[in-house]
């Protein structure tokens, strides 16, 4: 909407429908190309990206998913928040992200 682009509930999912196998390093990494390639289509790129929510069921896993979000935001750093959750919608999923990007000049 406007300069806005809200991306939802990104679980690890694969094109043919699958879940990303793999631990939680796998399954993040997956979570944040999709949200590249969605922001992309609509314009912009992660650097527009000004804030990321993290829903994980094992808080344990903190860092090792801070570590992938660094890899896509080492120059960004948008804001950033992590919390763990009961469950998500496919109990093989240990992660599900959302971001919010601003693109264009209008702040």
């Amino acid at each position: 909407m406007g300069p806005h682009i809200y991306v939802a509930g990104t679980g690890p999912i694969e094109d043919d429908g699958s879940s990303t196998s793999g631990g939680p390093a796998e399954q993040a990494r997956r979570c944040f190309e999709l949200i590249e390639r969605s922001i992309a289509e609509l314009g912009g790129s992660l650097s527009n990206v000004v804030r990321t929510r993290m829903y994980l069921t094992d808080i344990d896993d903190q860092d090792t998913i801070g570590a992938v979000h660094a890899e896509f935001f080492k120059d960004v750093r948008p804001v950033a928040t992590m919390v763990q959750v009961a469950a998500l919608c496919r109990p093989e999923w240990r992660i599900e992200i959302e971001a919010e990007a601003i693109v264009g000049n209008s702040i």
